[in-house]
């Protein structure tokens, strides 16, 4: 076992291993869920282990069905938010209520990230990791949802100012130290694969393929993925600000460059061409297009320093979660 994972005292007969995974409106999976999760993590040998489940205010028997099983299974715990507060604020509830954990498994509920893979991820971690990335070779999505998937994570590693490996989500595993390091950022839009880059501490790998939800329909829209793609992007890029200093740039070079070019025109008693009304009217519209995206470029930055500013907690807790 590496230096970064050396068990307290409360865990020196064996190390736990803690599966924070946030959930709303689960219900139809749960059943396979909890069967798969139990058998993969009974099977570690040499470990203790827990599952810290992240109720995002479901309006089905999501929390209901969670309680009974932990009442069967003191492993199992159950924390429940007041509202839903949304996959990264309950997420980030999840890893602080797992502090005390030698490593930590993030996953989602829907069984696209296979828990079979567990294993995995541990020996990785017990190999010296202390951050493993679970990396998608493959992905089931159709459809709209997979053409911007793939565009996403194109293009994301390329506007991003650090390398943030693409293909990668929530499931992964943390060592104490990166969990921690992540419980102390204080940020309120979250996009959790790049804290996890940034935070940075030795990384490892695991290759798999993502498969279809298991059961019931996706919980995150398409107006949810849209908004958390831009958190990425403008929590982890100045791409957007630069992309309009250039256009700005570029605009103030035309039109100087077609100024000059009427200036000499007249300067060398040539006839200058009548710009009509279309031509007017285009450029009008161009230019106040180009001011307008970039009025709102500075504003999406605006809107979340104001949010960093107000303070709010990212997520309030209904009921407490006894260990």
């Amino acid at each position: 076992m590496p230096a970064p994972q050396t068990p307290s005292p409360a865990s020196a007969a064996a190390p736990l291993l803690c599966v924070v995974i946030p959930v709303f409106n689960e219900q139809p999976v749960l059943p396979e869920l909890l069967d798969r999760l139990q058998r993969t993590l009974n099977s570690l040998a040499g470990m203790r282990w827990e599952v810290v489940f992240v109720d995002d205010g479901s309006r089905d028997r999501t929390a209901e069905m969670l309680a009974a099983a932990s009442a069967q299974e003191p492993r199992l715990r159950l924390v429940r938010l007041s509202r839903n507060f949304g996959h990264q604020p309950a997420l980030t509830a999840g890893l602080a209520q797992a502090g005390l954990a030698d490593a930590v498994v993030t996953m989602d509920a829907d069984l696209q990230d296979p828990p079979e893979l567990i294993p995995e991820l541990v020996a990785a971690w017990q190999g010296g990791a202390e951050v493993v990335l679970a990396v998608r070779r493959s992905r089931q999505d159709a459809g709209l949802r997979r053409v911007g998937f793939d565009v996403f994570h194109r293009w994301f590693q390329r506007l991003s100012d650090f390398k943030i490996e693409a293909n990668t989500g929530t499931f992964g595993l943390l060592a104490r130290p990166a969990v921690a390091a992540i419980n102390a950022l204080e940020e309120r839009h979250r996009f959790f694969p790049g804290l996890r880059a940034w935070v940075g501490f030795k990384q490892a790998e695991v290759v798999y393929d993502r498969q279809e939800r298991a059961a019931g329909t996706p919980a995150q829209t398409l107006r949810r993925l849209v908004r958390y793609a831009l958190d990425g992007i403008f929590s982890f890029s100045y791409f957007p600000l630069r992309l309009t200093t250039y256009l700005g740039l570029f605009i103030a070079g035309c039109g100087f460059a077609v100024g000059t070019f009427f200036v000499v025109r007249r300067l060398l008693g040539l006839e200058v061409a009548f710009t009509g009304f279309t031509t007017l009217v285009t450029l009008i519209l161009f230019l106040g297009g180009v001011q307008l995206i970039g009025i709102g470029v500075l504003g999406e930055y605006l809107g979340r320093i104001y949010d960093e500013a107000k303070r709010r907690p990212l997520y309030v807790v209904r009921e407490p979660t006894a260990r």
